[in-house]
């Protein structure tokens, strides 16, 4: 069973930073993408980052320039580097790991941005 794990979220004041770790055990195998979403209270559910096998980076237009996602050298891990931080980005933040097989999701980790 392919448990993804999330960490670094947390309460922060407005234009602070948080990092976000994500890490897949056991390892994926071929990966066609690593990315975070975010669901606030009462919304759907909104994509963040996407990065691909390519190294290939996709931004949600609300947060580009202000977040930056990356892979990790052992690239069954994520990271979301999160720098400015909006009283809107307020969510629960996902991992989702996307392979041939199918996706992953991990439980989500909660970020909080106070004005």
């Amino acid at each position: 069973q392919v448990q993804l794990v999330e960490s670094g979220g947390g309460l922060v004041q407005a234009g602070g930073s948080l990092r976000l770790s994500c890490a897949a055990s056991p390892r994926i195998f071929s990966i066609n993408y690593m990315g975070w979403f975010r669901q606030a209270p009462g919304k759907q559910r909104e994509l963040v980052a996407t990065i691909n096998s390519g190294g290939s980076t996709n931004y949600a237009d609300s947060v580009k320039g202000r977040f930056t996602i990356s892979r990790g050298i052992a690239e069954n891990t994520v990271y979301l580097q999160m720098d400015g931080l909006k009283p809107e980005d307020t969510a629960v933040y996902y991992c989702n790991v996307g392979n041939t097989v199918g996706d992953y999701w991990g439980q989500g980790t909660q970020v909080t941005v106070s004005s």
